[in-house]
């Protein structure tokens, strides 16, 4: 029925004009809060800097500690992965290249004879991986949108735990790296443990020439065994504001895509409703049409059409004779 088809595609174009209005909406909130995250991760960096160039002028000065931090094993036997994704979904390819790249390493893990224990950042990654039964040893929620630095202590003590305890012997960080706005890439990463105190010096812009002008209080040795777990939750904090920013990168591309797919849909629907009515009155003209033609065949003589219309009332009484055609009797 050609009306009910015209209903039909008017009902549809209503439903995605309201959700390219959703979707319009979402893709300016995610462009506002990547630039938030931006602006986050540019405040963390110089304080990020600043611990790996103590790190190096303690480096530069010899300085030798035997922390548990630093720990290297003599071979792996099980390795944790912190995997970070997002609470919210609708962010395009973002949490599945995380998950994926993580199954992978897990994969690679379980081949060598290795275990494995997750530690998880995000419902999707704690859904993902607890209902296909991986062996879960700790996830964290409502924290990814906007990460606090307690956010990454508190994420660093479980890991530390896990590692000083001897459980693991590595730690592999998982995340998206935040390049650009339009660039965003997997990082599988180690994280523990920590690299030599020469190669965490040389990231920081430490000054190694500048050994001798400092002093450190109580000794070399006690500054450096303290600041290494605030160099653990350093980095994991730079991840998680990583990982956030791309987040929301993903969300706006995923939301602008999502918008110029319904703007384009509302013009196919548009031309098709557009013929729905022409056909529609192309059909009502052929039937009138049609019933003219077929009404004058019916009729071979004038009269029959006449007596014809008179029987059914299609002409008036007042046609033919006034009061006459009212009363044959006064003939």
């Amino acid at each position: 029925m050609p009306g009910g088809q015209e209903r039909a595609l008017k009902r549809r174009i209503a439903s995605i004009t309201s959700t390219k209005k959703i979707t319009r909406a979402m893709e300016l909130i995610a462009a506002t809060r990547v630039v938030k995250a931006m602006g986050r991760a540019n405040e963390a960096r110089p304080y990020a800097a600043k611990i790996t160039g103590v790190i190096e002028d303690l480096a530069a000065q010899g300085t030798g500690v035997n922390h548990p931090l630093l720990r290297e094993a003599d071979e792996i036997k099980a390795v944790a992965y912190v995997v970070l994704t997002s609470d919210r979904g609708l962010a395009g390819p973002y949490n599945s290249a995380v998950i994926r790249a993580t199954e992978r390493e897990i994969m690679a893990a379980q081949t060598e004879g290795k275990e494995y224990r997750l530690v998880l950042i995000g419902k999707k990654a704690r859904d993902y991986f607890t209902f296909r039964n991986y062996d879960v040893y700790k996830s964290f929620e409502a924290m990814t949108d906007s990460p606090t630095y307690e956010d990454a202590r508190l994420i660093a003590a479980e890991v530390r735990e896990l590692f000083e305890s001897g459980e693991v012997d590595q730690v592999v960080l998982t995340y998206q790296e935040f390049i650009s706005m339009g660039t965003q890439r997997v990082a599988v990463r180690r994280f523990l443990p920590l690299e030599s105190l020469e190669v965490v010096g040389t990231a920081g812009g430490g000054r190694a020439e500048a050994k001798a002008e400092f002093e450190f209080e109580p000794s070399p040795e006690g500054v450096l065994s303290s600041l290494l777990p605030r160099y653990v939750e350093s980095r994991l904090y730079s991840a998680l504001l990583d990982a956030s920013a791309s987040e929301h990168a993903n969300r706006q591309r995923a939301m602008k895509s999502a918008t110029d797919n319904a703007e384009e849909l509302i013009v196919k629907l548009g031309r098709a409703l557009s013929r729905a009515r022409q056909e529609s009155i192309t059909t009502e003209i052929m039937e009138i049409v049609s019933g003219a033609e077929a009404l004058g065949d019916d009729f071979s003589e004038p009269g029959e059409l006449v007596l014809h219309q008179l029987s059914t009332g299609h002409i008036a009484s007042s046609h033919l004779g006034g009061d006459h055609a009212h009363h044959p009797g006064h003939h």
